[in-house]
């Protein structure tokens, strides 16, 4: 349960939890297959597509396999952080993401 809620591991929640991790991983696998090379030369995809993984089981770990209440939630924190790390990063085009996007 996340932070002692029960509805983190409803089964539509899961469910919806599974359907983004496998939409994410499609994309990023449909990604490599079809943009040429150059696309990947200077790095922020290659950063976007590293950090998923890392966003992947970090969510897990804090809907369900992380022991302990505060271990989760720092999971949970972390899953956060690394899903605005990708999303800065896409979005700016920069393999440094948000140091690029806030100008640091």
């Amino acid at each position: 349960m996340q932070a002692g809620l029960a509805w983190a591991m409803a089964t539509p929640v899961r469910y919806l939890s599974y359907a983004i991790d496998t939409l994410l991983l499609s994309v990023a696998l449909l990604l490599i297959s079809i943009l040429p090379a150059e696309a990947f030369a200077n790095g922020w995809l290659w950063v976007k597509l590293g950090l998923l993984p890392a966003y992947i089981v970090a969510g897990s770990l804090a809907l369900k396999r992380a022991p302990g209440r505060y271990l989760k939630l720092a999971c949970f924190l972390l899953a956060l952080l690394l899903y605005v790390a990708m999303y800065l990063t896409a979005r700016s085009h920069h393999p440094y993401g948000a140091l690029k996007v806030f100008g640091l």
